[in-house]
This record gives C-alpha cells, sequence and structure tokens, in this order.
C-alpha cells in the first residue's frame, strides 16, 4: 500500500518533515506557511554561506530566533536532516526506491 502511494507521489507516513503538516487519513501533507519559512531560510543561509558547517548553520538559525517543528533550537543534526531532503522540499517524493513528482506543495 505505501508503494503504491509513494508511485502516485503521496506521503506514506511517518511524522511529517519540517514545513509540513499530516493529518491522519489525508493523502498529502499540508503545508505550514510559518515553518515553511523556515525551512527557505536555512537553504538560504546554506547557500549565502557554502563552507559554513552544519553547527554555524545551526547557530545562525538559532540567532535569527528559528526553532525546530518542535520549537526547539536547531542542532546540526536537524540542519542536515533538512538539508538532506532538498529533493523532497523541491517537490519530488521518494519512498522504498520509488521516485515521483510529489503531490504535496513545493517549498524551495
Amino acid at each position: 500500500g505505501r508503494k503504491q502511494k509513494a508511485k502516485a507521489g503521496g506521503y506514506a507516513g511517518g511524522g511529517a518533515p519540517i514545513g509540513y503538516t499530516s493529518t491522519s487519513g489525508a493523502k498529502v501533507l499540508a503545508l505550514d506557511a510559518e515553518k515553511a519559512e523556515t525551512v527557505r531560510r536555512l537553504f538560504e543561509l546554506r547557500e549565502e554561506c557554502p563552507g559554513a558547517s552544519l553547527a554555524a548553520l545551526a547557530g545562525m538559525m538559532n540567532a535569527e530566533g528559528l526553532t525546530t517543528a518542535q520549537g526547539a533550537i536547531w542542532r546540526k543534526a536537524q540542519v542536515k536532516r533538512v538539508l538532506d531532503r532538498r529533493e523532497f522540499y523541491a517537490g519530488t517524493y521518494t519512498y522504498a526506491g520509488i521516485e515521483a513528482e510529489g503531490k504535496h506543495e513545493a517549498i524551495i
């Protein structure tokens, strides 16, 4: 079932990535406008400071008062998790080796 949903570009389940919300039974992730801006800012910082470490990027996000999906401060692990999902945030959904145009709204 999850693979079939992924082939159609739908979210196969689990916690929604920062920038989105998930409702039980919903076929598509909904955009969380406030946290979507946070995701955009992180990708902007990565482009503005290409040599910055993950820890440095986390520090910049924290200095700007931006928080994670749970409202916590940024740490390098959260920064890496978001940056590693570039394709997802650009609108491509991948699950179990299946890649499809996602039904979710792209953030970047």
